[in-house]
């Protein structure tokens, strides 16, 4: 491998629109309801154990246990998972398509159930053309947590200083600087061009 970085995208938020809401507005007659399941139900803080390793199913169920009168709506979080995502962000798919071009080695850490990520694969053609994923269902830890980072390093034998890390939240960032790799906050593809061309990366600018 040459010198050149290597870059490391999250996916939801980056690659493809990720949003509880677009589900839960289907199910609710409001946005106010919505949005108070959202805080109050199925949150945010709960998906992240599925993230860390939850089964969908296990974790549906001991949620229906502490609030059995939104039995449905906590059910078709998992049964209709699809609908919480929104569209592709096909300027990120472009610059990803770009490095592939240019056989740029790229890389994938993402918060993600495992049962989702495998769900998937078949639908969402960019993530077989990763030279590898840190899922974070299968490690059982959740970024920002530093060893995510380390996980990743050791596995793929990358040094963190050689790693350029993309994620759409800054939390998750600045453990990534803090573990020693550089790091761009995603605010858009366009944005996103410019600092990787900053930082060396072969695309074309637009």
């Amino acid at each position: 491998m040459n010198d050149t970085l290597v870059p490391v995208f999250d996916l939801g938020g980056v690659f493809v629109d990720w949003n509880p809401m677009y589900l839960f507005r289907k199910l609710f007659d409001t946005e106010e309801d919505a949005q108070w399941f959202q805080d109050n139900i199925c949150t945010l803080a709960w998906n992240l154990e599925f993230d860390a390793g939850e089964i969908y199913s296990e974790g549906v169920a001991k949620l229906i246990t502490r609030f059995p009168r939104y039995w449905r709506e906590i059910q078709a979080y998992d049964l209709r998972w699809k609908e919480t995502l929104g569209e592709f962000i096909q300027g990120t798919i472009d610059i990803h398509n770009e490095l592939i071009e240019q056989d740029i080695p790229t890389f994938a850490i993402t918060n993600f159930s495992w049962e989702k990520w495998i769900s998937c694969l078949g639908e969402w053609p960019f993530l077989e053309k990763f030279d590898g994923v840190i899922v974070s269902g299968l490690e059982g830890l959740v970024k920002p947590d530093p060893r995510l980072y380390r996980v990743f390093c050791e596995r793929y034998s990358l040094a963190p200083d050689n790693c350029v890390f993309i994620d759409d939240s800054e939390q998750n960032i600045v453990a990534a600087r803090k573990y020693g790799m550089k790091g761009i906050h995603f605010k858009d593809p366009a944005a996103l061009r410019q600092e990787l061309i900053g930082l060396g990366l072969p695309l074309k600018a637009k």
